[in-house]
């Protein structure tokens, strides 16, 4: 079938399970929405769907990035938008699933104007600042981004680093921005959707029991080969939940054990966030457990099959 669904919800919910038993069975292709999910240096850390599952159904933008960039929601609009062309081309559902909230607004919202930098972007540009000087960012964005380079001040220390910083989190310039900003691909109101939500004593138990099952199957690993490339500590699949402690474990700092609640309790922190900013910014979403949302997905593609 055609059409479009989404799926979102905090980390350890049941989203990529909902949306793998969505693609079963009504022949579609899963389109992922989780800006960790997209670097392919972390299958095992970031929950990506197992090549079992992948071989089940189409899997769209997972593991397409190399770690050493920074990954931009303008680019994963870009992205995005042609895979929903290839599952529209090919007549099929659209399964786009994660826990990115700023995926999902510039989705059905658009980004008319400059989203919010996300703390580590603008933590990295400061660091760089700080390392490199302000003649050097200067020069970056005279390459990246020579319409803004133009008419600031060389010594503008401010202004310089709020177009790198908005350049790193979007991928656009603020010229971009300023002159026609970007439009939504979907109306969310006309489409199935959901928030899926759990008890919270349910997805702590959840969070904890997956970070174990990383462990086991190879995490530390994963962690290990992703350090030795000697990337920036700054970039955000650096930063991903667990990796800067288990990188602490490799160093012989601290042990596994403290590694992984350390690991355990930044996720559900970000859990706990992410509800926060879905409630906020994306309010008319339904908010549901992993069941009810099966059974109302379900209804509602069955009667559009049916339609």
């Amino acid at each position: 079938m055609n059409g479009t669904v989404l799926i979102a919800g905090p980390t350890a919910s049941g989203k990529s399970a909902l949306a793998l038993a969505l693609a079963r069975r009504h022949d579609g292709i899963v389109i992922n929405a989780d800006s960790m999910q997209v670097y392919r240096d972390l299958r095992i850390l970031t929950a990506r769907p197992t090549p079992e599952e992948e071989a089940q159904a189409p899997h769209r933008l997972y593991g397409h990035v190399d770690a050493a960039e920074t990954y931009s929601v303008g680019r994963w609009c870009r992205d995005v938008a042609a895979a929903l062309a290839e599952a529209r081309g090919a007549g099929r559902l659209a399964i786009v699933v994660g826990g990115t909230g700023l995926y999902f607004s510039a989705l059905t919202k658009g980004l008319t104007e400059i989203p919010p930098v996300p703390d580590e972007i603008r933590a990295a540009v400061r660091a760089r600042l700080a390392a490199d000087g302000i003649a050097a960012l200067h020069a970056e964005l005279a390459r990246r981004d020579p319409a803004t380079a133009a008419r600031l001040m060389p010594r503008d220390r401010a202004r310089i680093g709020r177009a790198l910083e908005v350049l790193e989190a979007t991928g656009r310039t603020l010229a971009d921005w300023h002159r026609d900003g970007m439009p939504a691909l979907l109306d969310a109101a006309r489409l199935p959707r959901v928030f899926l939500t759990c008890p919270r004593a349910e997805l702590v138990g959840r969070i904890s029991r997956r970070f174990d099952a990383m462990l086991a199957a190879g995490a530390l690993d994963e962690v290990a080969a992703l350090a030795a490339r000697g990337l920036d500590p700054l970039l955000p699949a650096m930063k991903a939940h667990g990796v800067p402690w288990l990188i602490r474990h490799l160093r012989g700092e601290i042990g596994l054990a403290e590694a992984a609640d350390g690991g355990k309790r930044d996720t559900r922190r970000y859990a706990k966030r992410q509800h926060t900013w879905f409630r906020n910014q994306l309010p008319d979403w339904p908010v549901m457990t992993p069941d009810a949302a099966r059974a109302t997905l379900e209804r509602q593609l069955d009667r559009a099959d049916s339609a």
